[in-house]
């Protein structure tokens, strides 16, 4: 029997704003809202999927904002997919790269929406789609970035009290890199072996700065750092990674395969911290992360600080993976003031479950996302021809 091919009929994207329960302080900007953009995709046989494309303090992070986000959907993607086969998403790929260089978050989150709409009409987990789920649940890493050490160690016992997180990241890189160390120092002497530290310079220090930093940590027990120079800067990154002891994390140096191969081919990272929108989408993801377990680099789940629409998607593609040897910072909906699901995300014992269900196993809150939408008059429907 002959069936109709499903098409894609309609794409709606729109940002929301929640606030963050604190100022999470980076070294580029301190963040007191973020601003998911939420993706609707619907088909010709009424099957629907949401996605999500979300950065971290704007274009001050990366090249993508909020609103180019929203814009690069409804000018350059929409229109492109409108009217083609909603389960050819490699095709749907292609399409998107055709019709816009970069935008990987943009394209992640209509790709995301694919996925979802995909598990939905074949009655199949995002995770079942990517070759099966191995893990229920994962450890979760706690960025503690208030940038005050009494305030982060009191935030820090209280986590590992009520078993929630006993993994914590610094945010460094705003001060000299003494005062960092010596910041990052007397949280570890506080929490002691009850806690791992690791740190994340966003790219904030010179090759200089780099070397005193890293032995600084190494020696005041901190296990990781994440990017401590500029992402372009393989060879400073490469000469880290042999020198020290303690681990040295590629994160916005991963722009995708292509970055990840790279690094990979210069020895410049200890650990890939994986991020699905900052690859491009679960696919080029899935890739990136291949491509680390062939070179023999760990794998780190890492976040864009996702509301839990993309927290679900990445729960969704690392279940499949065999081992996380540093496992995950899928913490970002418990920065948010609120959750925007029916249903929230599980977080218990230091670890995060991945949810049940079909697609990526979570359905919006229509009250919560209208609430928090910021344009709540103006339709963001692309429709063909529109």
């Amino acid at each position: 029997m002959v069936t109709d091919v499903p098409k894609i009929d309609q794409i709606d994207a729109f940002i929301l704003d929640i606030p963050t329960i604190r100022g999470h302080v980076l070294s580029m900007t301190t963040m007191r809202t973020q601003s998911p953009v939420i993706v609707r995709l619907r088909c010709s046989d009424g099957s629907e999927g949401i996605g999500e494309g979300t950065t971290i303090g704007g274009l001050s992070y990366c090249p993508e904002s909020p609103e180019s986000i929203v814009s690069a959907i409804e000018t350059y993607l929409a229109p492109a997919l409108i009217g083609q086969e909603a389960d050819q998403i490699t095709t749907a790929i292609a399409l998107m790269d055709r019709h816009a260089r970069g935008n990987r978050i943009a394209k992640s989150a209509v790709e995301m929406a694919l996925w979802d709409a995909l598990g939905k009409r074949l009655g199949a987990s995002v995770a079942q789609l990517f070759g099966g789920q191995i893990a229920q649940d994962m450890p979760v890493a706690w960025t503690l970035a208030s940038g005050n050490s009494d305030t982060d160690i009191a935030e820090a016992q209280a986590m590992i009290a009520s078993h929630r997180h006993n993994i914590f990241k610094l945010k460094i890189g705003k001060r000299a890199v003494r005062e960092d160390v010596a910041h990052v120092g007397r949280i570890k002497a506080a929490l002691g072996d009850k806690a791992s530290i690791r740190v994340d310079v966003n790219q904030a220090w010179t090759l200089a700065d780099a070397r005193w930093g890293l032995k600084g940590l190494q020696d005041v027990g901190c296990e990781l750092v994440e990017q401590p120079v500029q992402a372009r800067y393989l060879n400073a990154m490469a000469e880290l990674t042999r020198s020290y002891e303690i681990a040295v994390m590629a994160d916005e140096a991963l722009g995708g395969p292509e970055d990840a191969l790279a690094v990979a081919s210069k020895k410049a990272a200890d650990v890939f911290a994986v991020k699905i929108a900052q690859s491009g989408g679960l696919m080029r993801g899935r890739e990136v992360i291949s491509i680390g377990q062939a070179a023999g680099i760990a794998l780190y789940g890492g976040t864009m600080l996702e509301s839990a629409v993309g927290t679900a998607a990445a729960l969704q593609l690392f279940s499949t993976v065999e081992h996380l040897a540093w496992g995950t910072e899928f913490f970002g909906p418990l920065l948010l003031t609120d959750d925007i699901l029916t249903t929230p995300l599980t977080y218990r014992d230091f670890r995060v479950v991945v949810p049940d269900g079909v697609g990526l196993g979570v359905a919006l809150d229509p009250d919560k996302t209208d609430f928090y939408r910021r344009d709540k008059t103006r339709s963001l429907r692309a429709v063909a021809g529109a």
